[in-house]
């Protein structure tokens, strides 16, 4: 009897771990492809979408297999086959995410595509056999049929238990602390050590023995496949629970990238100890305040709140131009304010790095601004919350008597859906929407004036700054700015809370591109 108790809950423990194992695979999956192909939507759809077929076809599979050999000794060794074909995966597709990687860069679309399938084709072996325990485990256990529908209800509750802990694990402590290819190692050693104490137990030590070499080989492997960065060329790397980070320097300019690195999300110049004009999209936002009627002067800019932080590119400029004015700053990954620190020099007193959701940090904030910036993007997607005309009003809410938003909207080069889409919900909440196309690059600003304005009055605010002894930097952006105002596009396209599908707009304008050769790429 006590023998019979001991096997029963050895079994359920191997049914705990795996489920644990199962959604720890399908989480950490979802970072191992996003340092390369990034997080969005279309990426979790294929890993999601590829997984509940490989776990269907273990459901099957493992029914039939149980049926043809209900031993216990088998079901150990699918499990420790699990185990091992699991570590396995981040070792093989180390070499080839490096390659795909270089394919990301050069935009090889051929390489991207071919290195995203092979990845994805890893997990058939470790998933299908996961899936397979639970109703291997069923068949162990029914003793009598009476007591089938309380068995298998058993062994499916311990199972999505243990998927609840592999859901967070991960994410809240493993990433962020040891690394996506060694959460892997981790979660399969542990199902390995339970799958050899299970054939130990009803096999015997010797035949536990045969399976012994498992755990050694990937311990082997991962010290000499896992040494070095993730991604060639980095001065930083680190993972966080929101995001792979990565710092890299070329002569003599410093970016900040996040997961697959199409994106720069932040530039600094270390030698000069200074922010960067002419870089990119950050500079323009300076434009934003001189929306207002002329003279707008720069002592009239009272305070700033930036929705993306990121490692503080804006912050730094807005302190460089208009001196130590107070900035609020919303970042919602904590270990990219330290990155931002601690490379890019975030260290201006005048500047409130708050660790929050751009959204509900606003929301909370009991200051007035005189610019709100918008630059939350998560490659190629702003998070839906930022784009509805509930977040608008909140913006609008929070903007001074002079207050001006100014957002950064993605576009190619013939397909400005997303802009005719922000544009119109903008519209529903501010007076006067101007535009202007970031030169060189996929982005245009989108600035919104709390009073009813007149895009003339870039110029006149030009003039009036170089009268003045406005800093050459900032008449420079101005000049930009004016020479690539576009009129803003009619629309009554309204994005709300409950109906904002800019993911599907973005995906569309994705594959667009894609299909139409990637014409226009700056």
């Amino acid at each position: 009897m006590t023998g019979q108790i001991t096997r029963a809950r050895l079994i359920l423990l191997a049914v705990f771990t795996a489920g644990m194992t199962t959604l720890a695979i399908e989480i950490t999956a979802a970072r191992l492809l996003g340092t390369v192909f990034g997080t969005s939507n279309i990426v979790w759809a294929n890993i999601i979408g590829l997984i509940l077929i490989y776990l269907a076809a273990g459901y099957f599979i493992g029914g039939r297999w149980a049926d043809r050999s209900p031993h216990a000794d088998t079901f150990y060794r699918i499990i420790a086959w699990a185990a091992f074909t699991a570590g396995m995966v981040p070792l093989v597709a180390r070499p080839v995410l490096r390659q795909a990687a270089v394919a990301v860069q050069a935009l090889d679309a051929a390489i991207m595509a071919g290195s995203f399938v092979s990845v994805l084709i890893l997990f058939v072996v470790p998933i299908t056999l996961l899936a397979c325990v639970s109703p291997f485990a069923i068949r162990l256990s029914i003793t009598e049929t009476r007591e089938a529908g309380r068995t298998a209800g058993r062994v499916y509750a311990l199972s999505t238990v243990g998927s609840i802990l592999g859901t967070f694990l991960p994410v809240l402590w493993l990433i962020p602390t040891v690394g996506t290819a060694r959460t892997f190692l981790l979660f399969s050693l542990v199902l390995l050590v339970v799958a050899l104490g299970g054939l130990a137990y009803e096999s015997g030590t010797r035949r536990m023995l045969r399976y012994a070499w498992m755990p050694f080989v990937l311990i082997g492997l991962s010290v000499l496949v896992l040494e070095g960065p993730i991604k060639d060329g980095s001065l930083y790397e680190t993972e966080s629970s929101y995001n792979y980070i990565q710092v890299v320097e070329n002569n003599g300019v410093r970016v900040l990238y996040l997961n697959e690195g199409l994106a720069e999300h932040s530039i600094y110049l270390p030698e000069e100890g200074a922010p960067p004009y002419g870089y990119g999209t950050w500079e323009m936002f300076l434009a934003a305040p001189f929306f207002n009627r002329p003279p707008f002067e720069l002592d009239d800019l009272k305070r700033v709140g930036i929705i993306g932080l990121a490692a503080g590119t804006i912050a730094k400029q807005y302190s460089d131009v208009f001196g130590p004015v107070p900035i609020d700053g919303w970042e919602i990954d904590p270990e990219i304010i330290r990155v931002g620190r601690e490379y890019f020099d975030m260290n201006e007193p005048n500047l409130n790095a708050i660790v929050a959701d751009g959204r509900w940090g606003l929301q909370q904030s009991q200051q007035l601004y005189s610019v709100i910036v918008i630059d939350a993007y998560r490659a190629p997607y702003i998070p839906w919350q930022l784009t509805s005309v509930e977040f608008f009003q909140n913006v609008a809410e929070h903007l001074d008597e002079l207050g001006v938003l100014a957002i950064n909207v993605g576009r190619t080069a013939e397909d400005r859906r997303l802009i005719e889409a922000m544009t119109g919900t903008i519209q529903v909440v501010l007076p006067s929407v101007h535009l202007v196309d970031v030169p060189g690059s996929f982005n245009s600003i989108l600035y919104a004036t709390r009073k009813p304005t007149l895009a003339t009055n870039l110029v006149g605010n030009l003039l009036a700054l170089e009268d003045s002894g406005a800093p050459p930097e900032l008449l420079q952006v101005l000049n930009r700015a004016i020479a690539n105002i576009r009129t803003p596009p009619k629309t009554d396209i309204v994005f709300t809370d409950d109906r904002a599908p800019v993911e599907r707009l973005i995906n569309s304008i994705v594959f667009q591109f894609v299909l139409g050769g990637m014409e226009g790429i700056p």
